[in-house]
């Protein structure tokens, strides 16, 4: 019952938020994104592959990354790319993260004095999508595809300052198909999905 009021209360919540939603096919890209954040708000977790860009300004870092995100319980990011920190295995639960693989140690961060990296980012990413103030959302055209796209940020911030996130999803089936995470304009992370499925949470 509990977690049903908590889902309701943010759902009325971003019914008030989304009114700074527009452009062309707005009210439709509002109910959608407000379809999503009430799927994403109630799974139990979710898999997808990953290609991770990161940009320290001066170096600029290309991952692979399988992620299994869990809600409660442990969440496994395992890398792919590039060739000689394959296997690397980052382990989160409860707040802490632990890198494994035969003592090695890839170096990913942080980009910014806040602690984001690439491992932090896809907990970050979820983290908006559930609960961000949506400050944008609308249609856009990718290639021959129409994808949603949402832009959250602080509500009192201006475009392009502090710390926004950009978000694509695929109308039909939700699924999550690019995060970007920039800083003051900048784009730090990028990070582009493929497979991506949504583990529903067990109705109460």
């Amino acid at each position: 019952m509990g977690r049903c009021l908590g889902v309701c209360v943010l759902t009325m919540t971003l019914c008030l938020t989304l009114t700074c939603c527009g452009g062309e096919g707005g009210s439709r890209a509002e109910q959608l994104a407000l379809d999503i954040r009430g799927e994403y708000l109630a799974m139990a977790g979710c898999t997808a592959s990953m290609e991770v860009i990161a940009d320290y300004g001066q170096r600029v870092y290309e991952y692979g990354i399988d992620l299994n995100w869990q809600r409660e319980g442990e969440s496994v990011l395992t890398l792919t790319a590039p060739e000689n920190v394959a296997g690397i295995t980052a382990r989160m639960a409860e707040g802490e993260t632990a890198l494994e693989y035969d003592g090695v140690r890839v170096e990913t961060g942080p980009l910014d004095d806040t602690g984001l990296s690439p491992v932090s980012a896809v907990p970050l990413l979820l983290d908006y999508i559930q609960s961000g103030y949506m400050a944008e959302c609308g249609m856009e055209q990718e290639e021959e595809t129409e994808v949603l796209r949402v832009v959250c940020r602080d509500p009192e911030a201006q475009p392009g300052t502090g710390r926004e996130c950009s978000l694509w999803f695929q109308p039909d089936t939700h699924a999550l198909l690019r995060g970007e995470l920039s800083q003051d304009g900048y784009t730090v992370i990028q990070c582009v999905f493929s497979s991506f499925q949504i583990t529903p949470g067990v109705e109460n």
